[in-house]
């Protein structure tokens, strides 16, 4: 029955790994953020068949934003694996759970250092997307959970609080030179094309509502822009 009591003590350390981490970044890359995916992540692995490594999963969700590269140096986020290997010894000297051993510290680390959105599109762009990204279903669910949580209702503030984070400007009106650079630019750059980059079956029957928030959303800031330069004198 997982998690086990050995298994349990591991993703406990994590958390608090992940919670002193995401205290030092801004309300969009938050602990609530990373509890959400895991539970999102989780959710998938459960609905597949056959299962994923459910602690390989629950662990690179709860890793995965430790190391965002917004945040953290390029030599930190460089070597992920390097980065959590002191963790994953004291985890095997403390809870006698040898993931480094058994391989799976190694598979969490990948996981960390695949799962973003613009790590996935230089690995496509430089033909290095390869077999084991194409087919490892832990990363898979981390990756779909993630990117779910940047669309729908969740997805909406929190690009409002990133941009905000970064002065970035919330609506640039079309036309205006500076309309990419703005949460509504983002929205169209990346956000609307999540949905058909999930990899999961229960991932997409999640992305499909999630979307239609999305649109409606978008829908409602062209409308209420237009009817504030109507309603000029």
């Amino acid at each position: 029955m997982y998690p086990n009591g050995q298994e349990r003590a591991v993703i406990q350390e994590a958390e608090k790994v992940m919670i002193d981490a995401m205290a030092k970044y801004d309300p969009s890359h938050d602990a609530f953020h990373v509890q959400r995916v895991r539970r999102t992540a989780l959710s998938i692995a459960n609905a597949l068949s056959p299962k994923p490594d459910l602690l390989v999963v629950e662990l690179a969700a709860i890793l995965h934003d430790v190391l965002d590269k917004k945040y953290v140096s390029p030599e930190q986020a460089a070597d992920p694996y390097g980065f959590f290997l002191p963790f994953f010894k004291s985890m095997a000297e403390k809870h006698g759970l040898d993931l480094i051993k058994d391989g799976r510290a190694r598979q969490v680390a990948q996981i960390v250092d695949s799962v973003s959105w613009s790590t996935e599109t230089k690995l496509r762009k430089a033909n290095l997307w390869n077999e084991w990204h194409e087919n490892c279903m832990e990363l898979h669910c981390v990756q779909d959970a993630d990117r779910l949580d940047a669309i729908g209702a969740f997805g909406i503030m929190r690009c409002a609080a990133y941009s905000a984070a970064v002065n970035r400007p919330l609506h640039v009106p079309s036309g205006d030179p500076g309309v990419n650079d703005s949460a509504i630019g983002h929205f169209h750059e990346k956000l609307v094309l999540i949905r058909d980059r999930l990899k999961t079956s229960p991932g997409k029957v999640l992305g499909e509502k999630r979307h239609g928030v999305l649109l409606a959303f978008m829908a409602s800031v062209e409308d209420e822009y237009s009817n504030s330069i109507a309603a000029q004198p």
